[in-house]
């Protein structure tokens, strides 16, 4: 019989020691103050870590960016059209509770304090979900998160009219403690030299249609891709700390949809979060986001300990 060929990993491999070496002298212009202000609740990250690990990151996105923007030179002389700045986006994907929204702001706070001070916008998926009232409509309340929760046409739409260097795109905006989309507000993003898109689903691909007609994903506006990894039993367990964190905090709040979880029993709110890790997030979680994780150009893995312990970066 004969040997099934090696697969070939499309992956380079670093320990945080290696990748640390490859911030080859880059000067970090983030603080500690900065670091807390930017973490979230239950994200233990550093003033060390973020140099360890987001600081030779951004290096890297900056020789990204300038083989992006000279890529596109090369291609408006060539059609002899207008050389435009195209805005470069970056995507970071990942579990719920695994430090997706500390890992946007680090790196926006990073590439906006390059030498040439460039605009970095961020910008979450969650404001492209479905309002509840749809959501109640379809009969899809228990699952969101999951991509058919979310408005992907108009996402798609919204990063095709970023690429082309429309004006004054208006953002939809999602509110935790309403846990729904605000009617009537948005925030406009215009122009940006850099756009970070953060969310659980966006480097899916989604279906093809069958009569073969062509079809945009979100992820084909994606110039570089970020995902965050963990195991499951540590993504569980992070998701309850940051439930137990939020019923003391946010869900306190009298007009939090969540007010009633801050009055329930320490042991009552126990089953209850897992109940919700078991049946919502851990399901999206296998069924959608993970399988996404080799799609991504830069895999991010975190210990139990939530910090970065190695990196994956994909080959060219």
């Amino acid at each position: 019989m004969a040997k099934r060929p090696v697969a070939v990993d499309p992956y380079r491999h670093f320990t945080k020691q290696q990748w640390s070496e490859l911030r080859n002298g880059q000067p970090m212009t983030l603080t500690e103050d900065d670091i807390k202000r930017l973490r979230a609740l239950t994200d233990p990250i550093s003033l060390a870590e973020a140099e360890e690990i987001y600081l030779p990151l951004s290096r890297l996105l900056a020789y990204y960016v300038e083989a992006i923007q000279g890529l596109n030179q090369v291609s408006t002389r060539f059609l002899h059209a207008p050389s435009d700045k195209v805005p470069f986006i970056i995507g970071v994907a990942g579990s719920v509770a695994v430090g997706k929204s500390t890992t946007a702001r680090i790196l926006q706070a990073l590439l906006s304090r390059w030498p040439s001070s460039p605009k970095v916008d961020l910008v979450t998926t969650d404001g492209f979900l479905h309002p509840n009232r749809v959501l109640e409509e379809r009969g899809l309340m228990q699952r969101k998160g999951f991509p058919e929760s979310y408005d992907r046409p108009r996402f798609v739409n919204f990063l095709a009219d970023i690429k082309s260097g429309k004006e004054q795109v208006a953002v939809p905006v999602y509110s935790h403690l309403v846990y729904d989309v605000v009617q009537g507000e948005q925030v406009i993003i215009d122009r940006p030299d850099i756009l970070i898109v953060e969310g659980l689903n966006i480097l899916q691909p989604g279906e093809l249609p069958r009569d073969g007609a062509p079809i945009l994903f979100a992820s084909d506006f994606i110039d570089f891709s970020i995902y965050i990894d963990a195991e499951l039993d540590d993504l569980r367990d992070w998701y309850i700390t940051r439930f137990f964190r939020l019923r003391e905090t946010a869900f306190r709040d009298p007009t939090s949809f969540f007010r009633k979880f801050s009055e329930m029993s320490e042991e009552e709110a126990g089953i209850f979060g897992r109940q919700v890790w078991e049946s919502i997030n851990l399901p999206n979680l296998v069924e959608n986001v993970l399988p996404t994780r080799g799609r991504a150009d830069l895999i991010l893995k975190k210990g139990k300990d939530h910090r970065v312990e190695d990196v994956k970066l994909r080959r060219l």
